[in-house]
């Protein structure tokens, strides 16, 4: 059966092979979405900032708030993922 299903389903192999290659660009923008490195290099940036004097302690506090809620949905989103 499978030479024969192959042969009748020749004609959708454009098709399968756009979707395999939309399936691995979805897989690859989630991997960068959800990468925490960013996010932490991000943080270490904005506290040398508010040490330098750069940025006040609200622009901070808010900037701070923001990527620690981003963080907090990477690792919900990696223990969904690895259940």
């Amino acid at each position: 059966m499978g030479l024969f299903t192959e042969i009748v389903t020749l004609p959708l192999a454009p098709v399968r092979g756009t979707v395999w290659v939309l399936k691995r660009l979805v897989e690859a923008a989630e991997d960068e979405y959800y990468d925490p490195a960013p996010v932490e290099e991000e943080l270490a940036a904005l506290e040398r900032a508010l040490l330098a004097g750069q940025i006040d302690e609200e622009t901070f506090d808010r900037r701070e708030d923001e990527l620690l809620d981003r963080l907090d949905e990477i690792r919900a989103h990696t223990r969904r993922t690895s259940e």
